[in-house]
């Protein structure tokens, strides 16, 4: 018997799925094996010079190396506002609607400890963010209703399928795993669902501005303000590792989120705080990226069409994504023996069940240039001997 047993909530979260994908790729690694990771959503592009500079100049004054708030620092909650001003056309009040998270997921899983109490729902996509159904819930000692996305539908959730006494209902578009987008008139009518039943609306907006082919991804607060929305910097500016994202919405939720971060952390450094704000900057008076910041978004828009266009020519039936830098198809078998069949091959993929949808479909993130992506594609339609 091990000597420290592990809670009982730990216990029962499964183990986190790119863990066990490293483990399966580590042997083929030892044999020099060179292989091409399409697994973790982690950008492999530069964050802007600007963003950079701006960290390295901020983080050599004294007063910002020092504890900030769990609600972040005001200058950059103000920026934040200018930004949803710029871009969603929606006013906020960066003193009660804005506050700084260690990232999204941080946010995430911290509205169910602000409003969740033990027994009540959490509605959760499925497939989708393993923290909607995971921590967020069982951490809570909440109960998770997964309410599955269907191809038929474009992924978009149905509502008439979610349970009416839910306390809290996630929602994630641009969609991971699946790149399914959802447009305002969608929006809104999720938000009015939440508004009739009384439902917290959680949306993780976190891809918002990886979109393409004309596309702009909305936020839920153009449809009203009795919500909370989470926003990352990880994505737009290639900033996963600075660990800093940003919850805006109704005073109250946006208060206990506060709150409940008051008990747990003392806000991201400043030094990263000062750099999002000049991250911030990089849009025009439009709403629009600009310069590496777009550059980037533009490469991985670019990357999802060879990859896209190579699966469909290996025989896959792919829909091209108009957001997030991943790609979700049918493999057309379970999904761990695809997985496995592609690691064999030097190739690392996602299992789409690790997101708890059904069998069968793959993730695939372009998070490596097109060459590698052709390399993979050449492998990919390499039979094994």
């Amino acid at each position: 018997m091990a000597k420290y047993t592990q809670a009982e909530r730990l216990q029962k979260l499964p183990p986190y799925l790119f863990v066990m994908l490293e483990e399966l790729a580590a042997q083929k690694k030892a044999e020099g094996v060179k292989m091409i990771d399409f697994g973790i959503g982690d950008p492999d592009l530069p964050c802007p010079n600007e963003v950079l500079d701006a960290m390295d100049q901020a983080a050599r004054v004294n007063e910002n190396q020092k504890y900030s708030s769990s609600k972040g620092e005001r200058d950059l909650r103000i920026a934040v506002a200018e930004y949803y001003k710029k871009r969603f056309n929606v006013n906020v009040d960066p003193d009660k609607n804005v506050c700084i998270t260690i990232g999204s997921k941080e946010g995430i899983y911290n509205i169910a400890q602000a409003f969740v109490n033990d027994g009540q729902k959490i509605v959760a996509p499925a497939p989708g963010y393993p923290v909607y159904s995971g921590a967020a819930t069982l951490f809570n000692n909440a109960v998770c209703d997964k309410v599955k996305l269907k191809a038929e539908n474009d992924w978009l959730l149905d509502l008439d399928e979610v349970p009416e006494d839910a306390r809290l209902l996630y929602l994630n578009y641009p969609n991971n795993p699946t790149g399914a987008c959802a447009d305002l008139d969608y929006v809104k009518k999720a938000y009015a669902w939440t508004q009739k039943h009384n439902t917290i609306f959680a949306y993780d907006n976190a891809y918002c501005e990886m979109t393409f082919d004309g596309f702009r991804a909305p936020s839920v607060l153009q449809a009203g303000m009795d919500a909370i929305e989470f926003g990352s910097f990880s994505k737009t500016f290639c900033m996963t590792g600075f660990r800093l994202g940003f919850a805006v919405g109704h005073e109250d939720l946006v208060g206990g989120l506060t709150k409940c971060k008051g008990q747990i952390d003392s806000g991201a450094p400043i030094f990263i705080q000062k750099a999002a704000i000049t991250a911030l900057s990089l849009y025009d008076n439009y709403g629009f990226l600009t310069g590496t910041a777009k550059e980037n978004n533009d490469e991985f828009g670019e990357r999802r069409k060879v990859l896209v266009e190579g699966l469909r020519e290996l025989g896959f039936d792919v829909k091209m994504p108009r957001g997030t830098f991943y790609v979700w198809f049918d493999c057309g078998k379970s999904s761990m023996d695809f997985t496995k069949e592609m690691i064999d091959k030097g190739i690392i993929v996602t299992p789409g069940t690790g997101f708890g949808g059904e069998d069968g479909y793959i993730r695939m993130a372009v998070t490596r240039n097109v060459d590698s992506i052709q390399e993979a594609l050449r492998r990919m339609g390499k039979r094994n001997d």
